[in-house]
């Protein structure tokens, strides 16, 4: 298929290179003049929260703006007190409720609206005003931007900052650039040509740039997170580099032998294209196995960065060889920069790297285990949890409001819980009092509204003014994130609550979004052990379909559990513990975002593999010609040295370069990422592979027939496909 695909590719190079330039600029434009229609998180079926916000829109649409997921806070502080600025704040107010064209705002809740309470701090120097958006807003991000350009209305003694997801601040640097800079460095050196060096680089925008349009557009039929695009652009540029660095790097190796452009090109595609091939599929069936998890949510994020892959892979498979057909192929090694001497495809200096470790298997093998285990240990204290504005930058004004909020009302006032109590069986709304009077007296709680000295008041109304669903509003002591603020929800609903209650027929659901982000963790942490299982065991049939092994397979999957594991341990000890986290210009500590662990392993798997099949692809071939695994290995090793060094490089520049974006769930991914495939190229494929190797010898490659017979035979690289070459 690769031969008969790769052959059409470079004949009829301008058609295909025609066709690739034209599908870029059409969905370019289409998703720009369509736009997108991302996916909030959104509720999840069947949880608490959900329950409580369902029964709040159902029986109370009077008060369900308190559980709109689309709200904002203007928060306002004065060195005097704020009620000197009462005229002023109530015009500002004013003006952007009549501009509710620009903002699309439903609704304003000023702190001097008659019967509003508790929008003005203790001392009087801190209020804040909410803000709720109409509910068929499509795209949140910026419609906060006229809110905050009416500011302007205020005076200088006043400071105004702004909360709340329509507030944040999306402006992304062109860390892609950066990114895509230092490959093109990184080709230069290793190719040390010009030409050589730019068709990876041109073959990765016109993929990514492909993908990431596919997936906006996608957006608009399934649910797709709007962060999404981003990270898929972050996978697509490093995945995309890579796979037509291996084509075309066996391409040269081909055409200095033979000089037939054809020949070389179906040689290179036959064997380094059937790898990318593997490799990219193993990295979309990694990322697909995130729709075990069953949420949408999830599973907009698996088919987006799946697609952008997908994608990127066809890109390589057809767009490199038609480029090799063009004249760019006849003239690879143009604009040489005479950055290096040729190096030899099996430099000494591996040769003898992988002599050393052999003779040293049994130290290297331990040496290289335990480091990876230290490095995993932090990950024993993960801690799973929606991060909030208070591990946003310093500079950003949803940071400010959220920090103005704790001092003016406490830690705990920046995520409410609610308590949507149903009295509509009992209709006794005495059991309320008691309720609440409880929830007063309860560790960890600073106040509730309404007290209980209001609802006595309110149960003493007769019953037909009395409403059976009723929110109550929980303060906690402690801020959303908090790992208390968990304990506190998960006490509330298996003990306080039930204890509060006693026998009585009253129902009492916690919801609101610190408590949905709550469910939201429980759910991920459930669910994870079966995606984990599930892409290790697909994972471990296609290797042992590839390598004809059982223990080549084992090793791989418990190497790259290792270096997925010292990455997770990493990242807990940088965003979670705060460690060197200045570095990276990273915010307060906090928990580690729910999907992240499951986003990462899906990502880091995949491409774990790829330099896995890669490398002992080429063992795998130097074994069937020698019969001899030490040699098999020790040039197996120097022979893909080189070429993965360069692509395991080109990965780690790509994605520390979304560390200088400002949000924390790109910088995330981004070291995550960069530290996954940097402990796989180096501790991994350097030290344990060969040294495990070593040790097992022609163990390795122990297959008993009976399974032979019965696994079918998947052929990448090291089999080189008889094809016939035109006389051209």
């Amino acid at each position: 298929m690769l031969s008969t695909v790769s052959l059409f590719c470079f004949r009829k190079y301008r058609l295909v290179i025609s066709f690739w330039i034209l599908a870029l600029i059409i969905f370019s434009i289409t998703a720009n003049v369509v736009g997108p229609s991302w996916l909030d998180q959104g509720p999840l079926p069947g949880a608490e929260s959900t329950r409580a916000q369902e029964l709040i829109l159902e029986q109370r649409p009077d008060v369900s703006s308190q559980v709109s997921s689309i709200t904002g806070t203007i928060v306002f502080k004065s060195k005097n007190s704020i009620v000197n600025h009462k005229v002023e704040i109530q015009n500002y107010l004013n003006k952007i409720l009549s501009d509710s064209k620009a903002t699309q705002l439903k609704e304003v809740i000023s702190p001097f609206d008659e019967g509003v309470n508790g929008q003005i701090s203790a001392d009087g120097h801190i209020a804040f005003a909410t803000v709720v958006f109409k509910n068929d807003t499509k795209m949140v991000q910026g419609i906060g931007d006229p809110i905050v350009e009416h500011a302007a209305l205020l005076g200088e003694d006043l400071q105004v900052e702004f909360g709340g997801y329509p507030f944040m601040e999306f402006e992304f640097p062109l860390a892609e650039l950066i990114g895509i800079i230092a490959a093109l460095f990184i080709l230069l050196v290793a190719f040390g040509s010009l030409v050589a060096a730019g068709m990876p680089i041109l073959t990765a925008l016109v993929g990514v740039g492909t993908g990431t349009a596919l997936v906006t557009l996608a957006s608009q039929i399934t649910g797709i997170p709007d962060f999404t695009r981003n990270i898929a652009m972050m996978i697509g540029i490093g995945v995309g580099i890579d796979y037509a660095l291996f084509i075309i790097t066996r391409y040269r190796q081909a055409f200095k032998l033979s000089k037939n452009r054809e020949a070389s090109v179906l040689e290179a595609m036959s064997t380094a294209g059937g790898a990318v091939l593997f490799a990219g599929i193993t990295v979309v069936i990694s990322l697909l196995g995130m729709l075990i998890i069953n949420l949408e949510f999830v599973s907009g994020l698996a088919i987006g960065t799946s697609l952008a892959v997908l994608v990127m892979l066809i890109a390589a498979l057809t767009f490199v060889p038609a480029l090799l057909g063009s004249a760019l192929g006849n003239h690879i090694d143009r604009f040489s920069l005479r950055l290096r001497k040729e190096i030899h495809d099996r430099p000494v200096i591996w040769i003898r790297w992988s002599e050393f470790i052999q003779k040293r298997a049994w130290f290297a093998a331990a040496a290289g285990t335990i480091i990876l285990v230290i490095l995993s240990v932090p990950f024993l204290f993960l801690r799973v949890g929606v991060s909030d504005s208070g591990n946003d930058p310093d500079r950003t004004t949803t940071r400010k409001a959220y920090d103005m909020l704790a001092e003016g009302f406490g830690p705990g006032f920046n995520g409410p819980l609610f308590a949507v109590v149903d009295i509509r069986e009992s209709k006794n709304p005495v059991v309320v009092y008691t309720l609440v009077k409880g929830l007063e007296n309860t560790k960890g709680i600073a106040h509730v509204i309404p007290s209980s000295e209001q609802i006595i008041a309110f149960s003493k109304q007769s019953q037909e003014d009395v409403p059976m669903v009723i929110p109550i509003q929980i303060i906690p002591t402690t801020s959303p994130q908090s790992e208390k603020t968990s304990e506190l929800i998960h006490a509330l609903r298996k003990e306080r609550i039930p204890e509060l209650l006693g026998e009585s027929s009253v129902k009492v659901f916690i919801g609101g979004v610190t408590p949905g982000n709550v469910d939201f963790a429980d759910v991920m942490s459930r669910r994870m052990p079966y995606f984990i299982s599930g892409v290790l065991l697909l994972s471990f049939l296609l290797l042992m379909s590839v390598f004809r092994s059982i223990l080549v397979p084992i090793k791989a999957v418990i190497m790259n559990l290792l270096s997925i594991g010292a990455a997770y341990g990493v990242l807990v000890a940088i965003f979670q513990w705060g460690w060197f986290r200045e570095i990276f210009g990273i915010g307060p500590p906090g928990p580690i975002e729910p999907w992240a662990p499951m986003m990462l392993f899906a990502i880091v798997f995949g491409l774990s593999m790829d330099y896995e099949v890669f490398l002992l692809s080429k063992i795998k071939e130097e074994y069937d010609e020698t019969k001899d695994n030490s040699s098999a290995v020790k040039h197996g090793l120097a022979s893909t040295a080189r070429v993965i060094t360069a692509a395991a490089l080109i990965m780690i520049c790509v994605f520390l370069s979304f560390v200088l974006a400002p949000d924390r769930i790109f910088k995330m991914m981004g070291l995550g990422l960069a530290i996954a495939v940097f402990l796989d190229a180096t501790i991994v494929r350097m030290i344990l592979v060969p040294a495990t190797m070593e040790l097992l010898g022609d163990k390795n490659w122990w297959f008993p027939k009976w399974l032979d017979r019965i696994v079918p035979k998947i052929h990448v690289e090291g089999v080189k496909a008889q094809v016939e070459v035109s006389s051209k």
